[in-house]
């Protein structure tokens, strides 16, 4: 009985006790390779769910405004599907959205990517971050949030990226509702890095993210040609479809892109430095679930799903598309020494 009174004084102190990260076996790739899932919560019952495939977020569990929870994030429930589905919620690498002609010169040498959208190259190349298994290194328990670190060592020449690159990503979900995600990355070799994650949005869980109401504090925008590619330009938003500076349904402008583009695919621009900017908001006006957006990165892309029917909405924090072909947008270029880190901070609640 005294025991029992104890862990009762205990819970009533600092509040429920959380068992910690919970790991358990997700399936395993066409190859063999066993992939794990871990399971996050918080002291507001909030939950994130990680599997080592792609380092992905398998779901975001939030409440809605009735306090019915629900996943926020598109899915697949098994590892088959995850290999069938392209980027779901994982993290994109070595270099985020699109190179031009799948290559690159660096210091003197020019180096020719594995192709994978058209003549150029997207998301990494073959095989992308977000198509391997990951490597779980801890999971931790700590007095506000709860975290797990995963880590990717992306061999010498790999789709084509020179230097032994060693990526950590670090998902810690606090007790503020926020889901905090640090990337790092060291390599031997000057090569480019841009990591992001691709996770698609869809805070009613049905129908599409048309009317979701959208912000981006963004006064300029890197406009793209053929392949999505961006000329190089860097151009106002004011008076084009692509301005969300005052808070606007992702819906109420889409057909002005049409036929030229079949939806939003952006790279908007938040400026640069280094500490934690705010990026964007998403609000769901029906289920009231809202998602503020903090970065360290210079850009975020919008891209509204255009592929999946609109059904779901990206918000991609990055450095811009193809930097590395144009000397004028902030650099990707890491070399041995230099710690690459970057920041994403999403916080849910409810409007």
């Amino acid at each position: 009985m005294m025991i029992f009174s104890f862990l009762a004084i205990i819970v009533g102190l600092v509040g429920p006790l959380l068992a910690g990260p919970v790991v358990s076996d997700f399936g395993e790739t066409k190859t063999g390779e066993v992939v794990k899932k871990i399971a996050l919560e918080n002291k507001q019952g909030m939950k994130v769910e990680i599997i080592t495939y792609g380092a992905t977020i398998k779901g975001i569990f939030v409440p809605d405004r009735e306090g019915t929870p629900g996943n926020v994030v598109d899915t697949a429930n098994s590892i088959e599907d995850y290999e069938k589905f392209n980027a779901a919620a994982s993290v994109i690498g070595r270099v985020a959205n699109r190179i031009k002609g799948a290559r690159f010169e660096l210091d003197g040498e020019v180096f020719n990517l594995t192709k994978n959208s058209g003549e150029n190259c997207i998301h990494g190349g073959k095989p992308g971050f977000d198509r391997v298994v990951w490597k779980l290194e801890s999971r931790d328990q700590a007095a506000a949030s709860a975290s797990v670190v995963l880590s990717y060592l992306s061999k010498d020449g790999e789709a084509g990226f020179p230097g032994n690159l060693l990526t950590k990503v670090t998902y810690s979900l606090t007790d503020k509702n926020e889901l905090k995600i640090q990337y790092h990355a060291t390599t031997d070799r000057a090569t480019v890095v841009n990591l992001t994650n691709h996770a698609y949005f869809n805070f009613s869980g049905k129908g599409t993210a048309l009317d979701h109401v959208l912000w981006i504090p963004s006064k300029s925008y890197t406009p793209a040609g053929e392949g999505s590619i961006p000329t190089g330009e860097i151009l106002p938003l004011a008076g084009t479809p692509m301005d969300f500076n005052e808070p606007t349904r992702i819906g109420a402008r889409i057909a002005q892109l049409k036929p030229a583009m079949n939806g939003y695919d952006h790279n908007f621009i938040l400026g640069e430095g280094k500490g934690l900017k705010l990026a964007a908001r998403l609000h769901d006006p029906a289920s009231g679930r809202t998602m503020e957006v903090r970065t360290t990165q210079p850009a975020i892309q919008l891209y509204s799903g255009n592929h999946l029917e609109y059904r779901a909405v990206c918000l991609e924090t990055q450095h811009y598309p193809d930097s590395v072909n144009h000397a004028h947008f902030p650099s990707t270029v890491i070399r041995p020494g230099q710690d690459y880190h970057e920041e994403a901070v999403l916080r849910f609640f409810v409007q």
